[in-house]
């Protein structure tokens, strides 16, 4: 099985966007596919059509909407982020 896709909607100079990388690289993702909104006002408006956030990051796995930042650390804290990246479903 092949690893999902990680999408991640974020800014230039977004803090979190930064942490929450870092944390996916430490994670073992390779290839994060980022979608600037800062450059992009129509990819802002898709990503809160998609999430119903405003807020940086947003993130993907696979088809499934993980959050932002603080997200994606709690499901890691729960033990929970590798498995998704793994592409294992419960």
């Amino acid at each position: 099985m092949s690893a999902p896709r990680v999408v991640m909607y974020s800014t230039a100079v977004c803090p979190y966007c930064i942490r929450a990388e870092n944390l996916l690289r430490a994670r073992g993702v390779a290839e994060i596919e980022k979608i600037r909104v800062d450059l992009d006002p129509q990819r802002r408006v898709e990503m809160m059509e998609k999430t119903s956030r405003r807020t940086v990051p947003q993130i993907f796995i696979g088809d499934t909407h993980v959050g932002g930042c603080d997200e994606l650390i709690a499901l890691d804290q729960a033990g929970k982020l590798l498995p998704l990246l793994a592409g294992e479903t419960d």
